[in-house]
Parts: structure tokens; sequence; C-alpha cells
């Protein structure tokens, strides 16, 4: 029963219901669903990290390890360069005119 004074209370009520369908067909439709088979490539993965080629393991995943491993270092020192000259900037007074 629905009071005439909160008709706020039959459109919550409302909300919620569609809510509930929502997740009853999102939880129906993903557990019905084919999954795709991946093949597994655990233990390749493992004897190219394992091998002793002289590279260090943080760039034997190829071209993308080695970019990063780049971008992170350009971006380290060129934050760690920034960061002394405003530390001198702001060390050093403004003269007054």
């Amino acid at each position: 029963k629905i009071s005439p004074r909160f008709p706020e209370r039959k459109r919550l009520c409302s909300a919620a219901g569609s809510i509930q369908g929502l997740r009853h067909l999102a939880r129906r439709t993903i557990s019905t669903a084919s999954r795709r088979q991946f093949e597994n490539k655990v233990p390749e993965k493992q004897k190219l990290f394992q091998e002793d080629n002289g590279i260090p393991v943080h760039l034997k995943g190829g071209i993308a390890d080695a970019l990063l491993y780049r971008a992170t270092m350009i971006l380290t020192v060129g934050g760690t360069a920034y960061a002394i000259y405003q530390l001198a900037v702001a060390s050093f007074p403004k003269k007054q005119d």
C-alpha cells in the first residue's frame, strides 16, 4: 500500500526491483556463457625467464619491457631533477624592489 503523502516510495521500490532483475539477468548470462579456452603458456614463459643469457629479468619480456624501463627511468630522473630545481628556487628569497 502506497501512502499518498509519500509518492517517492513507489519510485524507489520500482527502481530496486529493476536493479534486482538486472542482477539476476547478469548472473544468469555470465554463468551460462561459454568460456574461451586458452593455451597454457606458463612452461614456455618459465623457460624464457630462467634462461641464463645475461639479460636482467626485468628486461627479458622483450621490447615492451625495455620501453617501459626506459620511460620509467626518464620520468624518475626528470622528476628528481625538477624537484631539486624547485627546492633550489624555493630556498632563495625573491628580491624586494
